[in-house]
This record gives structure tokens, C-alpha cells and sequence, in this order.
């Protein structure tokens, strides 16, 4: 009977002890969050580069012509990241396109507004939001003059 009390004795002593540490730990001492939730919280941030199928040339080329249209993309770099994407939104709303909030997140309004304006140019493409292999195709052709100087 001793060695019984002696043990629920050690034991629920050791319980309080763990609970009294892991309570003052604070945040340096919590567990990491479960991988499932670091990769779905990674999953929901906006793409830093969305350059919808261009290649590094292709997409240098819609950034100088963005710049030379009067809306600055920053670094002319090939790669179509936030600025470069509102410099794209401003200047669909502008041309009253739609494009919705300046936020440089690539969504289907950004999307749309690209659709309409690529139909200025007669790619006659469906306004859907959805950047499928027609707007990709549409985007690319648009791209093959080289605007850069």
C-alpha cells in the first residue's frame, strides 16, 4: 500500500509540475502548429510571382509595355509579381476593364480585365475569370513584340 501511495504520490507531483511549466512556458515553449495547418495557411497566401505561363522574356516584355503605357511595374525582371500586377490592375481600370481592387493578387477580376483587354486586341476570348490554355495562349502572343528599349 505505501509503494501504491508512494508511486500516485511521484506521479501526480510530476503531472504538476509538467502542467506548472508548460502554463508559465509562454509562446517560445508551445508546440510548432501540426504540418496539415503550416501547409494549408502557406496554401492561402497570395502567389509572390504570377506570370501565367510567360516566360522570363515574355513577361520583361508586358512589364516595359506597362511602363511605357504609363504605369510603372517596378524592376523589369521577368517576373510578375505585385508590383508588376498593379501596374496591370491601374491600368485596367483605367481603360474601365474591371479589375477591381489595386492589390497586385492575380483573381478573377484581375483575370477578367486581362480578358477584356486582350479582346481589344481581338483575341475574342471568353470573360470568365479563369486563366485556362486560351487566356495563357492570348497573353503569350500578346507578348511576342518586344516592347523593351
Amino acid at each position: 500500500m505505501r509503494a501504491l501511495t508512494k508511486a500516485l504520490v511521484s506521479v501526480t507531483a510530476a503531472v504538476g509540475i509538467a502542467a506548472g511549466g508548460l502554463a508559465t512556458a509562454g509562446t517560445a515553449m508551445a508546440a510548432p502548429a501540426p504540418a496539415q495547418q503550416r501547409t494549408a495557411s502557406v496554401e492561402a497566401a497570395p502567389l509572390a510571382v504570377v506570370n501565367l505561363g510567360l516566360s522570363t522574356a515574355r513577361a520583361q516584355r508586358w512589364q516595359c509595355w506597362l511602363r511605357d503605357t504609363g504605369y510603372n511595374p517596378g524592376a523589369i525582371d521577368g517576373q510578375l509579381g505585385t508590383n508588376s500586377w498593379k501596374a496591370a490592375q491601374r491600368k485596367f481600370n483605367d481603360l474601365n476593364l474591371g479589375a477591381g481592387t489595386v492589390d497586385g493578387i492575380v483573381g478573377p477580376n484581375t483575370i477578367k480585365a486581362l480578358q477584356r483587354y486582350l479582346n481589344i486586341f481581338d483575341y475574342n476570348l471568353a470573360v470568365d475569370g479563369i486563366a485556362g490554355d486560351k487566356t495563357k495562349d492570348a497573353f503569350w502572343d500578346f507578348n511576342d513584340v518586344n516592347y523593351c528599349a
